[in-house]
């Protein structure tokens, strides 16, 4: 989550104080964000902001996971409202007010994790979180939370505005899990979860419920549904691995464990683990990917070289000169959930000689 980011922006001196104290909060939780203000208000970590504010969130909106603009709300507003697309491509946006007192959920609360950003915000200044969404509102579990959560495509997205309304009308819910997809059941909240074994299946549980969603890697066809229906697609979730000669399988389960817990993907979530080719004969690598119940996947430096992608960290020159290419395990992650169109969920992670790198692909 927030793997692109989090821009921080502010248009007076409080607000840039205020600012700071939300970086350094976000910073103790390890996520990555960059604080801009008006180059008069400029100090160690501020970006100064030499554009005006309705540039710099139009420059921004495509760039980041999310935004923090700590000023009045109505600001915001007018800022954003020309760029809205849609709440599952949308960036997160928070809004905190100069002094820090409150810290609003302001767009794409559920799958763009702004309403869990800014619970870690005003947790980490002292501020009175504000989350309108009427299922968290409820201590409810959204759709479109369950479908982040527990990384998963939304298929129909105009399915999301009636299954939602079941929820906080407090009617009776159904997840369907189909054929081989495993799911962690205690992420999933407010929800009865039933197997089924083919569409048909699948189509009585829901139509015996008022509403309910369907986790497939199948395209069931909606008309035979009575009922309002999600269909989730489990994205491809890929761990990529680098490790020292020396190390053993049981760090390196280890540290598998600790990179996933970091962005709470369980491991269950987990379908492809690879690394660079060298590593074949590594008996501690394939001991542990035997450990973690995944096969280990190996690629080709010159593959490894020769990918290019928008979220890779600056090479290793030490990587380099060993090996031949200037870092392993986001190469690998990302080339193993799906190339191109892949994004990384947790950037290189160093763990007690191992370099761990998560990626997420449709």
């Amino acid at each position: 989550m927030f793997s692109k980011g989090i821009a921080i922006v502010a248009i007076t001196k409080q607000g840039t104080e205020t600012a700071l104290k939300i970086q350094k909060a976000l910073t103790t939780l390890e996520l990555n964000s960059k604080v801009h203000a008006p180059a008069k208000y400029a100090q160690a970590d501020v970006v100064p902001l030499d554009k005006k504010l309705g540039e710099f969130i139009k420059d921004t909106y495509g760039k980041v996971d999310g935004i923090v603009a700590v000023m009045a709300a109505g600001i915001v507003v007018r800022a954003v409202s020309p760029l809205l697309e849609s709440k599952l491509t949308d960036p997160a946006v928070v809004v905190v007010d100069v002094c820090g007192r409150f810290a609003v959920s302001l767009l794409s609360g559920h799958y763009g994790g702004a309403n869990e950003l800014t619970k870690l915000i005003a947790e980490g200044i002292g501020a009175t979180p504000v989350i309108t969404t009427a299922s968290d509102s409820m201590g409810q579990q959204s759709v479109d939370e369950l479908a982040r959560t527990l990384h998963l495509s939304i298929e129909n997205p105009e399915s999301l505005a009636p299954v939602n309304a079941a929820i906080v009308n407090a009617e009776r819910l159904v997840l369907v899990v189909m054929g081989d997809v495993s799911i962690p059941l205690t992420r999933v909240v407010g929800f009865d979860v039933k197997k089924a074994d083919s569409a048909e299946q699948a189509t009585e549980i829901i139509n015996a419920y008022d509403a309910g969603a369907v986790i497939t890697r199948e395209k069931p066809s909606k008309a035979k549904f009575t009922k309002p229906v999600t269909f989730l697609r489990p994205k491809i979730i890929a761990v990529g691995l680098g490790a020292r000669r020396e190390v053993a399988e049981d760090v390196i389960v280890e540290s598998v464990n600790t990179a996933l817990a970091k962005i709470n993907v369980p491991l269950k979530r987990v379908d492809r683990l690879a690394t660079v080719s060298i590593k074949k004969d590594s008996e501690s690598m394939i001991k542990a990917a035997e450990k973690l119940g995944l096969k280990l996947e190996f690629l080709d430096v010159d593959a490894l070289r020769d990918f290019k992608h928008a979220d890779l960290s600056p090479d290793s020159e030490i990587v380099k000169r060993n090996i031949g290419v200037g870092g392993v395990c986001e190469r690998a992650a990302l080339i193993t959930a799906g190339g191109e169109k892949a994004r990384l969920i947790l950037k290189k992670t160093k763990l007690n000689g191992v370099t761990v790198a998560i990626a997420e692909g449709e």
